[in-house]
């Protein structure tokens, strides 16, 4: 059984794995982390994935234990502007691919599958031109000086509540297309386990479930429905109730009847300002792609569409209506990073170092869930089942990643286990009309 130490162990060893060739990780290779300092490169990744919402001096000190030689706040600016915000990326993989053992009995809404859900989010924050690229400035909206914004990609599985991949875009630069494709290509693959990549409608798209049939997996999109204008229009489908069928197309990026169409299938022709990775625009090639389409009902009476590769047999459509609801999960685990891990409290105005910080929460999370994993909880003869607070996990996981050593003598399962909240299942809440916009937050405020 894995413990909080065996955590902190995998931790602290993807962190020396990153270290050992720090180099490929700096801005200027072969000059920087050259000399001795207060601040070495493990400890100065480690602060900031231990980094709370206080300000960085009140941070300095509680990481340090309060001892007055601690690095000072610019001392840790001139470290941290020495690191790219790549090599927290590759702590994070690192650790993930140390947790792949321990999750295996986790899988329960498929098993045999990994889950993945796919989703966005942006962050924001306060900067100047000077310290970040224009790509990432917003000149409108509700702040009359503007704020940046970077927006994340990432992929969340949804058993483990672990976030296996992310990818940071400039807000005016965010294609969620390409940031799920290139996810698709390199997240690593875990032998005897199948991928389900989920999306909302937003990642519905030719190019996307070509990457993922490419790789051998399986995708299951929400797509619009038949009666609207996209890709399920035009394909011979049903206009009223509830179906599953299964459609053949094959897509060409010419306009020429010349082109040979496989028997079956349905010709759909794909233009220039539209990617496709797999047939060059104007050549006679194609592509020919199998999936279902599964039209559900909702208890409202209104119909949602469903594509999908996953085969009828083991997943009919109650199923996929049960497999693509989980997908909200990392809506929630969304809010978490943010307000729980505090995504929305940066350290610094300067884009790369923001950068640093999200990868450096996103690790913070997966560490925390880790901890909670690895609660074994008391059977209770209650009305609720119990899990352990992710609150209280988070500020518990923060202190206990600040000691360097390995062998700590707080034993957090035990303060784990005193930290519960009830799961109240099948709870629903009215969501927001209206999303009311947050501003980033200045640490000033705590004077007044």
């Amino acid at each position: 059984m894995i413990t909080p130490q065996m955590i902190k162990q995998r931790f602290q060893s993807a962190v020396r794995k990153v270290t050992a060739h720090i180099q490929d990780f700096s801005v200027h290779p072969g000059k920087d982390f050259s000399r001795i300092r207060k601040l070495p490169p493990d400890s100065l990744i480690r602060f900031l994935v231990a980094e709370g919402a206080s300000s960085t001096r009140v941070e300095l000190l509680d990481f340090f234990g309060f001892d007055p030689d601690a690095p000072t706040s610019s001392a840790f600016r001139q470290q941290r502007a020495k690191l790219r915000p790549e090599a927290i990326k590759e702590v994070l993989d690192t650790f993930n691919a140390s947790l792949i053992g321990m999750d295996q009995p986790l899988r329960r809404a498929a098993p045999g599958y990994r889950c993945l859900a796919v989703d966005g989010s942006s962050a924001s924050f306060y900067s100047a031109p000077q310290f970040s690229p224009d790509s990432y400035f917003v000149s409108q909206g509700h702040s009359a000086k503007g704020f940046y914004s970077v927006h994340v990609n990432a992929l969340f599985d949804i058993d483990t509540h672990l976030y296996m991949d992310a990818l940071l875009q400039p807000v005016h630069e965010k294609d969620e297309f390409r940031a799920f494709c290139i996810m698709v290509d390199r997240i690593p693959l875990i032998p005897g386990i199948r991928d389900i990549y989920i999306g909302d409608r937003g990642y519905c798209s030719y190019n996307d479930m070509a990457h993922v049939i490419e790789k051998g997996q399986y995708f299951l999109f929400r797509s619009k429905d038949v009666l609207s204008k996209g890709i399920l229009k035009n394909l011979g489908l049903p206009t009223d109730g509830a179906f599953d069928r299964t459609v053949t197309i094959t897509l060409k990026r010419r306009q020429s009847k010349k082109i040979p169409i496989p028997p079956g299938s349905q010709p759909r022709f794909i233009g220039a300002d539209i990617s496709f990775d797999y047939v060059q625009y104007g050549s006679d090639d194609t592509y020919t792609m199998t999936f279902r389409v599964v039209r559900i009902q909702l208890p409202s009476g209104a119909y949602e569409c469903l594509v999908t590769n996953l085969p009828l047999e083991e997943f009919p459509p109650e199923r996929l209506a049960e497999l693509y609801f989980s997908r909200w999960k990392i809506a929630c685990a969304y809010r978490d990073l943010k307000y729980t891990i505090g995504m929305t409290s940066f350290h610094s105005c300067k884009a790369m170092h923001v950068e640093q910080e999200v990868y450096a929460r996103l690790l913070l999370y997966n560490i925390t869930e880790a901890l909670v994993q690895s609660t074994v909880l008391e059977a209770r003869n209650t009305k609720h089942e119990y899990q352990v607070n992710f609150t209280r996990a988070a500020h518990i996981c923060r202190v206990f990643l600040r000691s360097p050593s390995e062998e700590d003598r707080i034993d957090i399962a035990a303060l784990l286990r005193r930290e519960l909240v009830p799961i109240r299942r099948n709870r629903k809440y009215s969501r927001l009309q209206t999303a009311h916009f947050r501003k980033p937050k200045y640490f000033i405020y705590r004077a007044a």
